[in-house]
């Protein structure tokens, strides 16, 4: 087996939401003939790069990133691709690798990283996330910044998960 980190770099020119706090990265000491150790300080958004959303990011009382099982997040894993699929990942754009998926499913929607904001980004349809999870997927994820467009007030496909119980990355 082979671990695949399709994780997108962490850098001060990385797109974020608008409003969200960008990265930035601060040196509080310094190799040096007085200093044994490198050390710094990080700033960003939890929602920065690629991460797992818990069900705390879109729900009360639920639960938070330290109470959420992991097992969701490790083993096999298929990536789907659906580049140029449009707004809204359908049902219709996986169906073609619906025989023995695994539990996990990535979906590559993106040709190559983006560099700017793009508030058009693709996102999946509550009635894909629902689909997923009557073929047996617990982990849903995508090369995007959300399951939900960013235009989104009421997050459908957050709140399918959280009905669902199923993990995002």
């Amino acid at each position: 087996r082979r671990l695949w980190d399709i994780s997108p770099l962490v850098s001060a020119d990385a797109p974020i939401f608008p409003g969200d706090e960008p990265y930035s990265l601060r040196w509080t000491a310094r190799l040096s003939p007085q200093c044994p150790v490198n050390l710094s300080a990080l700033t960003m958004s939890p929602h920065f790069g690629a991460q797992a959303d818990s069900p705390l990011q879109y729900a009360d009382g639920v639960a938070s990133a330290a109470e959420v099982a992991l097992d969701a997040y490790l083993g096999p894993c298929r990536v789907i691709h659906a580049i140029g699929c449009g707004p809204l990942i359908q049902i219709e754009h996986l169906q073609h690798a619906a025989d023995a998926l695994p539990a996990r499913v990535l979906v590559r929607c993106c040709e190559r990283a983006e560099t700017v904001w793009n508030p058009d980004f693709t996102a999946y349809a509550p009635e894909t996330v629902a689909w997923l999870a009557a073929q047996g997927v617990r982990l849903i994820g995508l090369d995007t910044p959300s399951v939900d467009p960013a235009s989104s007030k009421t997050l459908d496909s957050h709140q399918q998960l959280l009905r669902l119980n199923l993990r995002v990355l």
